[in-house]
């Protein structure tokens, strides 16, 4: 191994400069020699200074390079102080351990060759064959800007994840960090298997989650397809988003994530109506073939929404949803009843009542496109809008001409007063049982009325001027506790069953009301497919959200989701957990959700509405009529011929619904024989249940038990 020329020359300038260090300073202590080898160690010490106050790497480097300089001074000082030579020729020592460390070490010659000394005895490399046809696509220079180059840099030294190339690295515009790589299999043909976003975020120092690999499409000019692929490294734009996301991106991060409250969709817009205070989320599936799968109480976690059912709703339509965000509950305002609104249009319709969106809810008088009148289901418990809900559908009805009778278990305020404004009223089972029972007599003495311009009789025409008749609507509030009755339960149902079927056709239609729409309460099967099938059902609140829902659903054609209807309206105030802590009572700021009810509409979906308001307190007749309409004199005539038509607040007539007793041995009771109710007086159909107090007859022969059959039945 040959020594630089370099390294050579240092070394005689040290083994020169050793016996001048030593004589000089003793024999000639006035030689400029000694001022210059003192100049230049103060110079040696300035480079040590500035060397130790610089930030740059190699600090170290430069104050060794200094040292000679600064040692030759310090020596020559020391052999001119000192007495001759100095103690055992310390002077002479001095300069000789100076030469052998110079010698030695050679500051200038190694610290100033450490970048470009020539390897001059080592072999040239030779790479092996296979390694060389590896690395040719990433060495050569294409032209590319630095961006490019530096990241291929940085991914060579990684090795190449998944034996990949960067094509192309892209900033993005107005980003530090963030950039889009287009990678390549570095064998041509091979697919890109085996690279995971940790392994694209390690060489560029990022997170993994800010790294997101996708399919590349077939371009001009480039192809696509398994063997290319993009990487997206935002770590920029992932910051921002999880500090201040945009409502587009909360959505996604959020709610239609896998895990979140609506999996699969997109938001389409937000927007603010500050008017009405309201936030509308407008989505859509991403999946045009998918059904919208929402989760209330998720989606409010994700937007930052208050979770309780006063403020936020749903509305789906198709695949596509609203989420209305209000800032206060928006069913709480009240909407006053005017006769504009309650006035039906020429196809029978008005309006009873607004959405949470403040869309008119409009009900019918009448079905106009089944040519029929049409029946009701009003569903809910007490004090939950019913009665006032009554108010308006029948100001609606007689506005529209037609005839009403109303009917109740008891007598209440609200109910004496609509019967200032109808036909007629009553509040006992034996009224609706007697109402019924005239209205299915009606069915017939109509079947046979004839009609003015041909003499014949036809079916009733809703808004057909020759109509002979009205279109009469019995209303039964709580019709449910009348058919439980122990002495007419039996007719009032059997005559409801009846009325719901033939009653269309004749221009009579039956408005039920109660507490459950369920066979075992009065509702048999075939009165609430025909109820539901005409009519639009109304569901107030049924005691808690679960039973609304099961009522709701009960009357519709097919199983929606129906909307809930809590006890009361409630914002949440403060932290629960923070009352609890402090031993705090929970804030009363309920709001009554009495009128709001869930209306079924003909195409089974079912919308959340708030009713009109009918102020009982004030005089309802701005809402009705100035006439009270009544049946025809016609009617009114064939139905007292029946002995059906007189003050059905009267007891019950001998005879009326059930047989007087033949015998002195038979008591009141024992002669009642329920069944269905007739249209005559004479009592009509008779049961098989008899309610009598006397004993079983025995039974010893096939002669007696004949004439046990023809006694119960009465033949």
């Amino acid at each position: 191994m040959s020594t630089p020329r370099s390294v050579v020359l240092e070394r005689l300038a040290y083994t020169l400069a050793a016996p001048v260090l030593a004589v000089a300073p003793n024999v000639y202590p006035d030689s400029p020699v000694n001022q210059v080898v003192q100049l230049a160690g103060a110079a040696g010490i300035g480079g040590w200074f500035l060397a130790a106050k610089s930030d740059a790497h190699g600090a170290g480097r430069k104050i060794l390079r200094w040292s000679p300089l600064v040692l030759a001074a310090a020596i020559d000082i020391a052999a001119k102080n000192t007495t001759g030579w100095g103690p055992w020729w310390m002077d002479g020592m001095l300069a000789a351990g100076w030469a052998a460390a110079g010698y030695l070490v050679m500051p200038f010659s190694r610290h100033a060759r450490s970048r470009h000394r020539p390897a001059l005895a080592a072999p040239a490399p030779h790479p092996a064959p296979e390694l060389v046809a590896e690395e040719a696509p990433q060495l050569v220079d294409d032209g590319t800007d630095q961006l490019t180059r530096d990241a291929r840099m940085m991914w060579e030294q990684a090795g190449s994840p998944a034996r990949t190339h960067i094509v192309k690295a892209t900033r993005h515009p107005g980003m530090q960090h963030d950039m889009t790589l287009l990678l390549r299999a570095t064998e041509p043909g091979r697919p890109i298997t085996g690279l995971s976003e940790t392994a694209v975020a390690a060489p560029f120092g990022v997170p993994a989650r800010d790294v997101v690999l996708v399919d590349v499409a077939v371009q001009p000019g480039r192809q696509g397809g398994p063997g290319w692929l993009e990487a997206h490294i935002t770590p920029d734009v992932n910051q921002r988003r999880r500090t201040q996301p945009t409502p587009e991106e909360r959505w996604t991060d959020r709610v239609g994530g896998p895990k979140g409250g609506a999996p699969g969709s997109e938001l389409v817009h937000r927007t603010r109506d500050e008017v009405r205070g309201v936030t509308f989320y407008r989505a859509k599936m991403s999946d045009g073939t998918t059904t919208p799968r929402i989760d209330l109480a998720k989606v409010c976690r994700g937007l930052k929404l208050p979770e309780d059912d006063s403020c936020v709703f749903v509305l789906i339509d198709g695949t596509e949803f609203l989420i209305s965000a209000f800032d206060k509950p928006p069913l709480s305002a009240i909407f006053p009843a005017t006769r504009e609104l309650l006035t039906p249009d020429a196809k029978g319709m008005y309006v009873c009542g607004y959405t949470i969106t403040g869309q008119p809810v409009k009900n019918m008088v009448f079905q106009h496109d089944k040519n029929a009148a049409r029946h009701g289901l009003i569903l809910g418990v007490s004090r939950s809008g019913k009665t006032q809900f009554f108010a308006i559908d029948m100001a609606a009805m007689s506005l529209a001409g037609q005839v009403v009778w109303l009917s109740t278990v008891r007598k209440d305020e609200k109910t004496t007063v609509l019967g200032r404004y109808i036909d007629r009223q009553g509040s006992n089972a034996l009224w609706m049982a007697r109402s019924l029972r005239a209205a299915k007599a009606l069915c017939e003495i109509r079947a046979e009325m004839p009609w003015a311009h041909d003499g014949q009789p036809h079916d009733y025409k809703p808004g057909d001027p020759r109509c002979p008749y009205r279109q009469l609507n019995v209303f039964a509030d709580e019709f449910m506790t009348a058919a439980q009755d122990g002495d007419f339960g039996e007719f009032i149902q059997t005559d409801g069953d009846d009325l719901t079927v033939t009653g269309l056709k004749y221009g009579i239609g039956f408005n039920p009301a109660g507490q459950s729409p369920f066979a075992h309460n009065g509702f048999s099967t075939e009165m609430k497919d025909n109820l539901r099938q005409n009519s639009r059902p109304t569901i107030f609140n049924m005691g808690s959200p679960g039973a609304t829902r099961k009522a709701a659903e009960g009357t519709m054609e097919n199983a929606y989701d129906a909307p809930t209807i809590p006890a009361r309206y409630a914002q949440q105030e403060g932290s629960t957990i923070e009352r609890a802590m402090r031993g705090e009572a929970d804030p009363e700021n309920g709001v009554s959700t009495g009128g709001v009810a869930i209306m079924v509409m003909d195409n089974g979906r079912a919308v959340l509405m708030r009713s009109l308001y009918a102020d009982f307190d004030t005089d309802l007749a701005e809402l009705f009529p100035d006439v009270v309409n009544q049946l025809t004199d016609h009617e009114i005539s064939e139905l007292t011929k029946r002995g059906l038509w007189f003050d059905w607040n009267e007891p019950v007539r001998p005879g009326e619904f059930w047989p007087e007793p033949k015998g002195d041995g038979d008591d009141d009771g024992g002669s009642r024989r329920r069944g269905g109710g007739g249209g005559t007086g004479g009592g009509g159909k008779r049961g098989p249940k008899a309610g009598s107090s006397r004993s079983e007859p025995q039974i010893a022969s096939p002669r007696q038990a004949l004439e046990a059959i023809k006694s119960l039945n009465n033949v």
